[in-house]
């Protein structure tokens, strides 16, 4: 049996959790509280917290199905999270103790970066190689140019477009985004954004996109320079353009989180509404059938050996 490891970034179950979360991303450093109350004052607005755990859930539910379908018993599929239960390495030991000594991983963010991706892998091994017991681990580094899943958010896309009526919906900017990283990584020639931007190409091509940019969102609040454009900026550029509508697809996510249902449903929304324009989001894919197919692809076909996830350009 083949033991597939679904990894994603994880969230806190409700308000008492938030601090150990909030620490665990910053690697132990527990937050102020000034920037605690701003987290919670941001889960508050979008209703307490994250659906990110349910969600991922009915992905990998979803996915059993599809493996059982094609090949019934071969498959087990596990969930383990970077920052919150179940951990990354908690599941890992709990396949080996299932008895699982082969395993595939899909991390569910689809772009390759040493700074996210990379991360979740050395999660993974470092588990791996903690245990007694053999357990062969293969990977899939990166999936944003899988046909199904750029099919998958070319449906979401359309989806979203068909809410303007014409003349407006031919003359709606679209916006790709993504989470921001600090402008470090650029130095490792990091392949993140150039993977981003031939997913929106590839999109936009799909539904017949006239105009569209990427842009940036969510970046951290440090010292140091993230990314850009932020999708702000760019709303309000395509404003000063003229632009009454603007319609926005993230590529980046796949799940509906905090960075969707607060950045963009209600943040980047306010500005946009707030400058007289309409404003329509693509809606996550969560559990899509196309996903959850090219998920199942991904598994059968293009998981590698361990990598040495500092090489992977």
């Amino acid at each position: 049996m083949i033991g597939v490891l679904l990894m994603a970034y994880g969230s806190p179950e409700g308000p008492e959790d938030l601090e150990a979360y909030y620490t665990h991303i910053r690697q132990g450093r527990p937050p102020a509280p000034e920037l605690l109350e701003e987290l919670a004052g941001r889960y508050r607005a979008i209703g307490g917290r994250s659906p990110l755990k349910e969600i991922t859930r009915r992905q990998a539910a979803a996915l059993q199905a599809r493996l059982d379908a094609a090949a019934p018993g071969r498959h087990r599929v596990y969930v383990g999270m970077k920052h919150s239960p179940p951990f990354i390495g908690e599941t890992v030991t709990r396949m080996a103790e299932d008895g699982i000594t082969d395993g595939a991983g899909v991390i569910l963010a689809p772009h390759y970066s040493r700074m996210s991706i990379g991360t979740y892998i050395e999660a993974a091994e470092a588990a791996r190689k903690s245990l007694g017991t053999p357990l062969a681990m293969r990977y899939v580094a990166r999936w944003g140019d899988h046909p199904l899943f750029l099919d998958a958010l070319a449906d979401r896309l359309r989806t979203a477009l068909a809410t303007l009526r014409e003349p407006v919906r031919a003359s709606t900017p679209v916006i790709f985004t993504a989470h921001s990283l600090p402008e470090k990584t650029l130095n490792w020639r990091d392949p993140y954004p150039q993977e981003l931007r031939r997913t929106a190409s590839a999109v936009a091509d799909r539904v017949g996109v006239g105009t569209w940019t990427f842009a940036y969102q969510s970046a951290g609040r440090t010292a140091d320079p993230w990314l850009g454009p932020d999708v702000r900026d760019v709303i309000q550029d395509a404003r000063d353009a003229g632009h009454r509508s603007v319609a926005v697809c993230s590529v980046g996510f796949i799940t509906d989180h905090l960075e969707v249902l607060y950045d963009l449903d209600i943040e980047a929304r306010n500005l946009a509404e707030g400058l007289g324009m309409r404003f329509v989001r693509a809606a996550s894919l969560n559990d899509h059938p196309l996903m959850i197919e090219a998920l199942a692809d991904l598994v059968a076909h293009h998981a590698t050996e361990p990598l040495d996830v500092s090489a992977v350009h």
